[in-house]
């Protein structure tokens, strides 16, 4: 009954906190009225949510290994909750900016959290289907957190939105009662040197990736922020080899079957997360849809991860091959992109249902695998450090698809109608029909290179998963004796 209620609360926040962050979005046109606000102030509302949660993800899975995956937890929704009541009663857009920034952070702690809490509570079988009902559990947040935050904030108003995700965030805090709490055997002191060079590092680069639709990519914002991420990165690399008990123990990358996993993930962002974000705004531009009509055909590639992650959990428990699977939904990704190059304006949904419903499949199966799979391959002592690392890469690979599909669409668009009028096409200001046909091309171009990108990345992911050489999960390194 206990495990029943932990995994219950844990895909209680797995499915919240997708939601806070596309309900962010739906309300900025609300908050910026409200507070007479625009500009990078009203976007650091998600921006400042999404950077925290990345870049704090990997940092909150290891402390948790030290620390107790519950406590840090708790921590996390204690922080999302408090969070999200300052944002509801926020007066001014700073206030909000620093209360969103903080909500991040505590969404961190309770995505790597509860991804260890899930691999130290189950194994064998029952592992495999709590994370393919994580999987199923995020495709519903995905499926439908955008429509019912648009609900939420058109029906009650974008401080309510904040407060019942605060409410929710109680009740996640509450939950952590029934969750029993673990950690490694040993509590070495913590690697708080390698947390901040860690943290400043992919923070850094994460924002001139942000910002980089904006001012561009020789900019020297950018590229002064891409210079100080790479030097914090490589002072972070250097930190944990020295250390004795690291916050990434850069073993786990020698692990073939691992590295194989997580690279999976990227595949699977690669080839979903650009044209999930971006194509509603083709169809409104280039067909005249409405938001809502756009949002419906969405659902095309977003309904099968509601049944397809546990689909492929129960096949792997009666024996399928993890790898076989894995590598068919990469496949269908790419075919699915591939297919997707048949767009033109005017396309009716019946014809975006083959491509859209393709895609969705090969998602809904990597989704229910990746976890489970990845987490197979490390001891529990370093689950929390697994859970980090596999949602820090998910959301810097999404953060580096959004940034590069706009800028590259953009890009495109450019050398055709100049930088003006390439950035209003992009997102769907036509002027006319000359416009359609041009942006439909340059969209043409970006989903034969996904095609081809994910293709190869399917490639990879079955080499470095291949059972010639069989790779055990790395132990965790000796502690030294106190001298």
């Amino acid at each position: 009954m206990k495990n029943k209620l932990t995994l219950l609360f844990v895909l209680l926040g797995y499915l919240l906190l997708p939601m806070s962050m596309s309900g962010t979005t739906v309300a900025l046109p609300q908050i910026g009225t409200a507070l007479n606000t625009s500009g990078g102030a009203l976007q650091w509302v998600v921006t400042g949510y999404f950077l925290t949660a990345s870049s704090f993800m990997l940092v909150a899975g290891s402390t948790g290994d030290l620390l107790g995956r519950r406590r840090i937890y708790r921590l996390g929704a204690a922080t999302f909750a408090a969070g999200s009541l300052v944002a509801a009663l926020t007066p001014n857009i700073l206030v909000l900016d620093v209360a969103r920034t903080a909500t991040g952070a505590g969404a961190a702690g309770v995505m790597a959290g509860g991804g260890a809490i899930l691999a130290t509570t189950f194994s064998g079988a029952e592992r495999t289907k709590a994370f393919a009902a994580m999987g199923t559990t995020a495709g519903i947040g995905l499926a439908i957190g955008p429509t019912l935050a648009g609900w939420l904030v058109g029906t009650l108003g974008w401080r309510a939105t904040f407060g019942a995700f605060a409410a929710a965030g109680i009740l996640l805090l509450a939950g952590t009662f029934a969750i029993t709490e673990s950690r490694a055997e040993q509590r070495p002191r913590a690697d708080w040197l390698g947390a901040a060079t860690f943290i400043a590092g992919l923070a850094s680069a994460m924002f001139a990736i942000t910002q980089s639709s904006r001012a561009g990519w020789t900019s020297p914002l950018v590229l002064g922020l891409l210079a100080a991420g790479a030097g914090f990165l490589t002072a972070f690399a250097v930190v944990e080899r020295r250390s004795a008990h690291p916050v990434l123990d850069l073993s786990l990358l020698r692990n073939r079957s691992f590295v194989g996993w997580v690279l999976a993930g990227v595949v699977m962002v690669l080839g979903f997360g650009g044209m999930t974000s971006f194509l509603p705004t083709y169809l409104q531009g280039a067909n005249g849809l409405s938001a809502r009509d756009s949002g419906l055909i969405m659902l095309m590639s977003t309904a099968p991860m509601l049944v397809l992650p546990l689909l492929g959990g129960r096949l792997v428990n009666r024996g399928t091959s993890p790898r076989l699977l894995i590598v068919t939904g990469l496949l269908l990704i790419s075919a699915g992109n591939a297919w997707l190059t048949g767009l033109h304006p005017g396309i009716g949904a019946w014809q975006l249902l083959g491509p859209l419903l393709t895609i969705g499949i090969g998602v809904g199966l990597a989704s229910g695998l990746i976890d489970a799979q990845a987490m197979n391959q490390v001891d529990q002592s370093r689950a929390g450090m697994a859970a980090g690392l596999l949602n820090t890469v998910r959301g810097g690979s999404q953060t580096l698809v959004l940034a590069l599909f706009g800028s590259i669409l953009i890009s495109l668009l450019t050398g055709q109608i100049g930088a003006e009028q390439a950035g209003r096409v992009a997102t769907g200001k036509l002027a006319g029909p000359e416009q359609a046909v041009l942006l439909t091309e340059s969209w043409q171009v970006l989903l034969w290179s996904i095609a081809a990108l994910t293709a190869l990345g399917a490639l990879a992911v079955a080499t470095l998963l291949a059972p010639s050489r069989k790779t055990e999960p790395v132990p965790a390194p000796s502690v030294p004796a106190a001298a």
